[in-house]
């Protein structure tokens, strides 16, 4: 299949282009490249890239692509909420543009990379399945729930959207993020010693490795689109929701001679959830899932390793998301609507 990846020089993107080359797919990344700067390590494939907003797209961009895997968006609740109608411009009104402009183009297949946060929180002893109400508590988490609900009205014989729910990803990628749990608990682990809790550790989260995240998307495009066709799935690993405190002791346990450290209070985190991974495996035979919370965080610590990742790389913005484009308005670089000058 020709595939067009949005957001390919991001954290997953980085990582979904070399397993779909792999796979014998070809590739077409799309990015604005806010992020470039943010190496931990080599790209593992170089693909034809396109240089552009999502926002700008046309019809002629997309013609002669057979499925887009769309990843391209203000990617956390911190980054989200600098400007909340930003957000909702870039992460819902461009994600319903590009599906629009790839339906006219003849674009058969659409997989959105959405987000397990529009759950935001319930009560612990529950387990969400994709029926479960949604109850987003962000900008973040609402343009995802937008997106997935207008993205429904464009679906018929010709366009087929499915609604990837991730879990929170982790691991290693070339383009590094420092501001998803399991990775950061374990970047200060490495550099500091200490394992730094921004809450009381209690609030539950369902994390998934990055590389099963792609496989996940490869599954889907080689699943009959029958069995996919708009329909959302939890993307992750029934046995892989934690309790925040439960991933730093497996990073206490990874990381030699560091200590878990509660900050900020130890007040309790409103998103709150656990999640239900059944229906993709049961009904996406061909994902077989790889990867575990200890083995990720084993992988991590010894790419930090071998990185020589220092504190201030970790906490600059090279690895954090809101630094980085915070840095790119501070130096005049992006104009209020990030949108790169000339």
């Amino acid at each position: 299949m020709r595939i067009l990846i949005t957001g390919h020089n991001g954290y997953i993107g980085s990582v979904m282009t070399a397993v779909f080359a792999a796979a014998g797919h070809e590739v077409i990344g799309l990015d604005t490249f806010y992020f470039a700067e943010g190496s931990l390590e080599p790209d593992e494939v170089q693909v034809s890239e396109i240089r552009k907003d999502i926002r700008d797209i046309t019809a002629a961009d997309l013609m002669g692509i057979d499925a887009i895997c769309h990843l391209a968006a203000l990617c956390n609740d911190p980054l989200g909420d600098l400007n909340a109608a930003l957000t909702y411009d870039i992460n819902h009104a461009a994600t319903l543009h590009l599906a629009k402009q790839a339906k006219e183009a003849g674009v058969s297949r659409f997989l959105y990379s959405s987000s397990c946060s529009m759950y935001g929180a319930s009560s612990s002893d529950d387990v969400l399945t994709e029926d479960a109400p949604l109850n987003p508590l962000t900008a973040y988490a609402i343009s995802k729930v937008r997106a997935e609900e207008d993205l429904h009205t464009l679906a018929d014989d010709h366009f087929s959207p499915v609604y990837m729910r991730n879990a929170t990803v982790y691991g290693v990628s070339p383009r590094l993020r420092a501001d998803i749990v399991l990775n950061n608990l374990t970047g200060w682990a490495y550099t500091t010693g200490k394992i730094r809790i921004m809450s009381d550790g209690t609030p539950w989260r369902p994390i998934v490795h990055v590389r099963d995240v792609c496989a996940a998307f490869l599954a889907v495009l080689e699943t009959p689109r029958e069995v996919i066709h708009d329909t959302a799935f939890n993307i992750g690993v029934n046995g892989e929701n934690y309790q925040v405190r439960e991933l730093a002791e497996i990073v206490r346990q990874t990381v030699p001679d560091c200590t878990v450290e509660y900050a900020g209070g130890s007040t309790t985190d409103p998103r709150n959830y656990r999640v239900d991974f059944s229906k993709f495996a049961n009904q996406v035979r061909a994902f077989k899932p790889q990867w575990n919370a200890a083995r990720g965080a084993t992988e991590l610590y010894h790419a930090y390793q071998n990185a020589g990742l220092t504190f201030d790389d970790f906490q600059g913005r090279k690895y954090v998301r809101l630094k980085q484009i915070k840095h790119l308005l501070e130096n005049n670089a992006l104009d209020s609507d990030l949108r790169w000058k000339d």
